[in-house]
């Protein structure tokens, strides 16, 4: 008995009428990236590991694809690090390429690439699959798509501020209640100054990064097995659990990190952010966030995180300021800025709240029913002038009772039926059938196109 076909844990098909909700989801983001004026790019799915390898910190490294080299990838292999299992060379001789985990160093790459070519500030916006070698659960997939806008060659805060903006946009567009969450960067250096430990900057932002998930019991856990001492524990505590409006909270870290210069720089750039959306107004709930860290190595200021209010589900957009990536490339001193829109998380929030419109499933406004050959060819005549205005329309392809074509317009959604029987063909005119009412009315040609475009 052959194999019932499948795939891989971590990846999803998805069906027409599934498609129908995400691409909304994509056209409304798109539609808002374009109105801020940012260009579309695109990147291949696969990059040189020696590009993407070292960027995302040392768990980010463990959840890079890699890709086997083509034709005899095991020649040049050393096999005393086969004997050895030592993953990490044999990583190295076996793999040259991987998947891109995300489209912010693949940007970063380009940037550096074709600088030439490029003028600054450069912003844009890329809306590709990306891929994590991570365990599939709830809201985590191992292949999913991310929407992303970036603006590189400015330092100014302005960037992020149009950032928020574009993200209350696309998040009241399609009528999703979200909190955004900001912090700094270096506020959180800051903080590691002020508890003794500013050595132990990564492994306290990867350990409080995972507080919503694991607790705040566990992330002290995890700091300890990394030596940090009870007493920074102790007086870390506190800030991760701040409490108060946000202006509460700029006061309160502007007593905490008087004495560090890096700590108070970022409370500064955290005030202008947080102020100036403000300013803008906005539909979202925003609010200063201590303990987010985001731990990706490469974010050195604004950091943003973006949860949805009525549905148990993480991060569904996330971003920052990256000063220094593009470094890594040859290119030092290009700061950027970006967010990132994780689509297919946002596609499970609007199927669990059932916010899409009415009609975003319908792909055809018209069907023409099918009753012979002089019928059909009177019929694709009709439709091909419905197409040239820009109406969907279509002919049932085959002579078929009208049952099982009304039928068939009925189980697509179509709203419209049109027939051109006999008495239509001696008159030139159409019948139309609104399916919904099931009132019928002859139309001249004219007439039809009028309805269909200004229904």
């Amino acid at each position: 008995m052959a194999q019932k076909p499948s795939i891989p844990k971590g990846t999803r098909d998805f069906s027409p009428s599934e498609m129908s909700r995400r691409n909304y989801i994509f056209d409304t983001i798109k539609s808002v990236f374009r109105l801020y004026g940012y260009k579309q790019i695109e990147t291949p799915a696969m990059e040189n590991l020696s590009t993407l390898m070292g960027k995302y910190g040392e768990e980010g490294d463990k959840l890079l694809f890699k890709i086997l080299n083509s034709g005899d990838f095991m020649k040049g292999v050393d096999e005393k690090n086969l004997d050895e299992r030592n993953l990490g060379r044999l990583t190295k001789e076996l793999c040259e390429k991987g998947l891109r985990y995300d489209l912010t160093v693949p940007f970063a790459r380009f940037v550096v690439q074709y600088r030439g070519q490029l003028q600054m500030p450069f912003k844009r916006y890329q809306i590709q699959p990306v891929w994590r070698a991570d365990r599939p659960q709830k809201g985590r997939y191992r292949e999913f798509y991310q929407c992303d806008a970036d603006v590189v060659g400015s330092d100014s805060l302005w960037n992020e501020i149009e950032l928020l903006s574009m993200i209350d946009m696309v998040f009241s567009r399609l009528k999703v209640r979200v909190a955004i969450k900001i912090n700094n960067r270096k506020i959180l250096t800051g903080i590691a100054e002020m508890i003794g430990e500013a050595d132990k900057i990564v492994d306290i932002t990867v350990a409080i990064d995972k507080i919503d998930k694991i607790g705040i019991d566990n992330v002290n856990e995890e700091l300890r097995s990394k030596g940090l001492s009870e007493e920074a524990i102790d007086r870390l505590r506190p800030l991760l659990e701040m409490k108060g409006t946000n202006a509460e909270k700029l006061a309160t870290l502007s007593t905490l990190l008087k004495d560090s210069e890096i700590g108070m720089k970022g409370v500064e750039e955290l005030r202008t952010v947080v102020e100036g959306f403000a300013d803008l107004g906005h539909n979202c709930i925003s609010e200063i966030d201590v303990s987010l860290a985001r731990g990706l190595n490469y974010y050195t200021g604004t950091i943003i995180e973006v949860k949805a209010l009525d549905v148990q589900i993480g991060s569904i957009t996330g971003g920052g300021r990256y000063d220094n990536l593009t470094g890594v490339f040859g290119m030092p001193g290009l700061s950027g800025v970006g967010i990132s829109f994780g689509a297919d998380r946002i596609y499970d929030v609007l199927n669990q709240l059932n916010l899409y419109p009415s009609d975003v499933s319908q792909s055809v406004k018209v069907l023409f029913v099918n009753f012979g050959d002089k019928e059909a060819a009177a019929a694709a005549r009709m439709i091909k002038s419905l197409r040239e205005e820009g109406i969907s329309a279509e002919l049932y392809p085959d002579v078929a009772k009208m049952k099982k074509q009304m039928g068939f317009a009925d189980s697509e959604q179509i709203p419209y039926v049109a027939i051109i029987g006999e008495s239509e063909l001696e008159e030139g005119n159409v019948t139309l059938k609104d399916m919904t009412s099931g009132v019928q009315e002859k139309l001249t040609p004219s007439e039809l196109i009028g309805k269909l475009k200004n229904d």
